[in-house]
């Protein structure tokens, strides 16, 4: 039986276990971390935590929607036990009709019947890395191979345990420019849950330091349920030269082949984070984006033809 939990009636301790033990479990599902990246979320469970859905929603205009958190690419049906379509539609349906709009991402695992939704497949690469560094080393691409070694002609040096908001810094100054739906407070909860995951012994920071000894690029790598995600990085128009995020993740995957990890790279739909992630010889799998609008008519007219509005202006 799904049942549907407000967060105060959640036992912490049996989510964690569950997420712990379900064969898709995965970093951004267990409780501290959903504490981390958003200030409201609900469940439904069925049984004694068998399977759980967290429900992260907001409120505006008095409507509640559920959404998808910054920094939390895959959520939806976390299972200890077999996971089919018809068992991830019977959770969808079980979702409060006091939720007027969803906009999530299911997880990799999470099969759903596209006939009864509006779905979009998203794409991730993820890497296998039970095998020896010479063996995934040769299915590196041969551009990939050359700016490793342009890299390291460089004089790039990677160092481990560096501070997080340095790499934060880096991101801001360049590529963060161009993003205006990332805010002061989006980047405060990002250092936030980062240092509680060096806490937890989850996370490692890895620096790229050019020959001059500054630090061109960085990146948090998060560990979970035998997964590694590439979870957030960050470059500056050296590194974008002499190609220091291919040494760093070449390094880390050096450090860390031969165990039982795959190292997900949390993407990507575009083409040219794609292609970089594909040079690593990483294997493309989808997710699916879930869309349900349960919103009244007269608002849905009205949303389109606010939309219209923006684009003629």
């Amino acid at each position: 039986m799904i049942k549907y939990l407000k967060y105060k009636e959640i036992n912490k301790e049996k989510w964690d276990e569950c997420i712990k033990y379900s064969f898709n479990g995965i970093v951004y599902a267990y409780s501290w971390y959903l504490n981390s990246v958003c200030e409201n979320w609900d469940a439904l469970i069925e049984d004694d935590y068998e399977r759980v859905f967290p429900l992260v929603y907001k409120k505006k205009f008095g409507i509640s929607y559920l959404y998808q958190p910054f920094f939390t690419q895959q959520l939806g049906v976390f299972s200890r036990k077999i996971l089919t379509a018809k068992i991830v539609d019977k959770f969808l349906k079980a979702i409060p009709s006091k939720y007027k709009f969803i906009d999530i991402n299911l997880n990799t695992f999470n099969k759903v019947n596209p006939e009864n939704y509006t779905i979009i497949p998203q794409l991730n690469h993820e890497l296998d890395l039970i095998n020896s560094y010479h063996k995934i080393y040769k299915n590196y691409s041969q551009n990939n191979k050359r700016n490793i070694k342009k890299a390291e002609k460089a004089g790039v040096t990677i160092i481990k345990n560096i501070k997080p908001e340095d790499i934060i810094n880096i991101f801001r100054q360049n590529r963060g420019k161009t993003i205006s739906n990332l805010n002061d407070e989006h980047y405060l909860m990002l250092k936030r849950f980062i240092y509680i995951g060096i806490y937890k012994g989850l996370v490692q920071v890895s620096g790229a330091y050019t020959n001059k000894n500054e630090l061109c690029a960085g990146a948090f790598f998060i560990k979970s349920n035998n997964k590694i995600i590439f979870l957030f990085s960050g470059i500056n128009s050296e590194a974008r030269e002499n190609n220091a995020m291919s040494l760093l993740i070449d390094t880390f995957i050096r450090e860390n082949c031969q165990n039982h990890i795959t190292l997900d790279f949390e993407g990507s739909n575009d083409p040219n984070l794609a292609r970089f992630y594909k040079s690593f010889g990483s294997k493309k799998c989808t997710y699916f984006k879930i869309n349900i609008n349960r919103l009244p008519i007269l608002i849905n007219i009205g949303v389109r033809i606010a939309k219209r509005l923006r684009k003629m202006v």
